[in-house]
């Protein structure tokens, strides 16, 4: 029996769903304290003067700290390291070199010094008996700002005599590079039947996972060492984090991961709390927790997108693509937390299109805003909205059919591999393949008819289309140990870890599949680093990709270490052996007999005696570590199908198909749940998520859920969901990944539907997100300007 490709239900699903999972808010540490911060009310001030006396005087309230104290005891800002490793060589940072001399990287303090940079930033902590007196203690502080100007959008920030939010970043810009042939692409756009010019504003995302963020910092004195519980999506990043930070060796910092409810990218970084309980446990001689609620987490959590594409394409007469010119602006926020998703936007922007020549200038600024990191798909659907979008528009200006402007332009099978404009080498992917399928798991030829009956009901229908391509990167390095166990157990631990992707189930099905042992006897064990000593953690589709390869590679290491404990135990040459499900067997007595031995009985062995001249080995296990890149290239296709009442602006989404090249799917039913959960979150924000930001003033307007607009179950249409495979060989499972593929295309097809259902009323960009109120707006607009003609 495989157990590669079966739609396993997930081990994890039944302890989690009856509610014995372990989150960080779940766990009490003997004697722990509690800490709460005093958060900046102004997204711009200088900080005059900190009075912490009525809050230390009040009941309960252990300690008072600020950015002084930590810097009077010696410790680093948290360094992010924001530019991050090159897609293809792992030697490389993806930006190079910048126009303003540097690639800016700056230190954040986990507590404001100097500045408060946007609403919500953290200046004071305390930390006292019972969380209620930790925040009476906080409302206690008393702080005198100067209040400077504010800038929150990129183009304000980058403007000559705009506010600085750092003395040493002239117009707040981190870096800004070309990349690509611009001489080229212009000398193209000279000879172009069309050129089309548009700018995307792909809007700002709050990062709301189920589980709220919570920490425990706890401190011995005899060992100086740190211990933080806190639920992120890798150990190992954290430990470094914060071992840079306390000026310690990595060795004296633990971290355990808990469950986790939900990453999707934002708990990648290190944030400043865990930093300040750590800090706040050596202070007070005592754990100290915090747990976050929503108010918080709508001004301080990492947040997603907030990215501005300059978008321009020419075209020949017969619609061909002549070249691709961009600009892309990414608002980092306060602090260079991360550049990965204008890397990531960068190096995608071409698409599954045959482009000869494409270039893209890259900026990165800035702002009075929460910090933006990687958010799911981090780059790639900004990228894919861009592309298509303007694929329709060409089509409509040149007369050529939506499907047959693709069709024109896409990369065929057959000249594959091939490397991209922007460096991407390509080895598989049937484009033209998933689109053909899509359309008619759509039913695209029947959609006329379906318009018409939406028409006789007063309704406006449109259908739109996207193809994407995604460039998995991520953390270069990971490792996985695998053993088998005297009890007839195999024990495997994982430098990745899960934040709800399944992989109790999915590294149980490799194993089970390559080392022959019972899927129900396998083990997964990460999330901390007394016993993870490597993992680059979970981000961009690496899990499997890069841990799949490392299971393969254990198991095949660990059946050669048993294939010679078991020729010593049964007295026969190695090559005698046959292996049979989980041991091996010999024939004897001329093969009429069969002798077996299984790899219990050999770890058995292996626990009393040691390997085979090796009697210091007690474990019969593998380990195996990789670092470097590993390309592959999910890609797919996608249909959106919606209707407009015109009277209300209402959008329902009515059809939703899909075509997903993951690679080797290790469990389909996994898969598909992941496709689901990022159309969501893509459908989220093209309809429903709009993260309000005063202009002028920095203040938040829409920081909670009664001004954000979460998506709701009934957003969800009917789904259409297939899987294929264009095998790669880059990686011995042949996977490519699927924990993005479903928000990659979302709302690219998505505003081409929109597009197509308001023709009539407007050929300019809605705005994202495309709520009801702006698309009554766009319709009554174009119903006045008709009335004017």
């Amino acid at each position: 029996m495989s157990w590669i490709g079966k739609a396993q239900p997930r081990n994890e699903d039944r302890r989690l769903v009856v509610g014995k999972g372990c989150y960080t808010d779940d766990i009490a540490k003997p004697g722990q304290a509690w800490a709460a911060f005093l958060r900046s009310p102004h997204a711009h001030a200088r900080i005059v003067r900190i009075d912490t006396s009525a809050a230390q005087a009040l009941p309960g309230v252990l300690a008072v700290l600020t950015g002084a104290d930590y810097l009077a005891d010696g410790f680093e800002g948290i360094d992010h390291v924001p530019n991050p490793i090159a897609a293809v060589n792992p030697k490389e940072k993806a930006f190079l070199t910048s126009e303003t001399g540097a690639i800016y990287n700056r230190r954040q303090w986990p507590l404001s010094v100097d500045k408060v940079r946007h609403v919500g930033e953290a200046l004071v902590m305390v930390v006292a008996e019972t969380p209620h007196q930790a925040r009476d203690g906080v409302e206690a502080v008393q702080v005198e700002y100067e209040v400077l100007p504010a800038v929150v959008d990129a183009d304000d920030a980058l403007a000559e005599g705009a506010s600085q939010l750092y003395d040493d970043l002239p117009r707040n810009c981190c870096f800004s590079t070309q990349i690509g042939d611009r001489e080229a692409a212009r000398a193209a756009f000279d000879k172009a039947a069309l050129v089309l010019r548009r700018e995307f504003k792909n809007s700002r995302i709050v990062n709301a996972q189920m589980e709220p963020r919570s920490a425990i910092g706890e401190y011995d004195p005899a060992a100086d060492t740190y211990l933080l519980t806190s639920g992120s999506q890798g150990v190992v990043r954290q430990q470094l984090g914060l071992a840079d930070a306390f000026k310690v060796p990595a060795t004296r910092v633990r971290v355990v991961c808990p469950d986790v409810g939900g990453g999707f990218g934002p708990r990648t970084s290190l944030n400043m709390e865990p930093v300040c309980v750590l800090w706040a446990a050596r202070r007070v001689g005592r754990p100290v927790k915090w747990t976050g609620d929503r108010s918080e987490a709508f001004v301080s959590d990492y947040q997603g997108r907030g990215m501005t594409f300059r978008t321009a394409m020419a075209f020949d007469a017969q619609g061909r693509i002549l070249a691709v010119d961009n600009e892309l602006i990414g608002n980092v926020g306060a602090h260079t937390i991360s550049y990965v998703p204008m890397a990531n936007a960068m190096r995608v922007t071409t698409s599954v299109y045959d482009v000869p020549v494409a270039a893209i200038h890259v900026t990165g600024v800035v702002t009075n805003t929460v910090p933006t990191g990687p958010y799911r798909g981090a780059g790639r659907p900004e990228s894919m909205h861009a592309f298509e979008r303007l694929l329709d528009l060409a089509a409509s200006r040149l007369g050529i059919d939506r499907l047959d402007i693709r069709r024109i332009n896409m990369i065929r099978r057959e000249t594959l591999p091939r490397v991209s404009p922007m460096g991407l080498p390509y080895d598989s992917g049937n484009f033209p393949a998933n689109m053909e399928r899509v359309i008619e798991l759509a039913d695209w030829q029947g959609f006329e008819t379906r318009q018409q009956e939406a028409r006789q009901r007063g309704k406006l229908r449109g259908i739109g289309l996207s193809n994407y391509i995604e460039s998995p990167v991520g953390a270069p390095r990971e490792r996985i140990e695998l053993r088998v166990l005297p009890d007839g157990s195999t024990d495997i631990v994982s430098g990745t870890q899960s934040t709800g992707q399944g992989h109790e189930t999915t590294f149980a099905q490799v194993v089970a599949d390559h080392l022959g042992v019972p899927f129900e006897s396998i083990r997964l064990r990460t999330g901390d680093t007394a016993f993870v000593k490597w993992g680059g953690g979970t981000h961009s589709d690496r899990s499997m990709r890069l841990g799949g390869k490392l299971l393969i590679d254990a198991s095949k290491d660990l059946i050669d270490k048993a294939r010679a404990v078991a020729a010593h135990c049964l007295g026969v040459d190695a090559q005698r052996l046959t292996r049979e499900g989980a041991g091996f067997t010999v024939r004897v007595w001329w093969g009429l007999r069969k002798r077996r031995i299984t790899l219990a009985q050999l770890a058995q062995h292996v626990q009393r005696h040691g390997m085979p001249g090796q009697p210091d080995m007690r474990e019969l296990g593998a380990e195996a570590e990789f670092n470097g890149r590993m390309p592959a290239y999910p890609t797919g296709a996608a249909v959106c199908e919606v209707e407009i009442d015109p009277d209300t602006g209402e959008i329902d989404v009515v059809r939703y198909s899909a075509v997903d090249d993951v690679g080797q799917a290790i469990n389909p039913l996994i898969v598909e749940g992941q496709v689901h959960g990022g159309l969501a979150q893509g459908l989220g924000q093209a309809l429903t998520e709009g993260y309000q930001v005063d202009r002028q003033s920095g203040q938040v307007l829409s920081g909670s859920y009664m001004d954000y607009g979460m998506p709701h179950a009934e957003l969800m249409p009917p789904l259409s969901v297939e899987l294929t495979n264009d095998p790669t060989h880059g990686n011995p499972l042949g996977v490519k990944g699927g924990g993005e593929s479903g928000i990659t295309p979302a709302t690219a097809c998505t505003f081409n539907a929109l597009a197509h259902a308001l023709a009539a009323y407007t050929d300019e960009e809605l705005p994202m997100p495309a709520t009801p109120l702006a698309v009554w707006e766009v319709i009554h607009q174009g119903r006045s300007a008709r009335t004017a003609h």
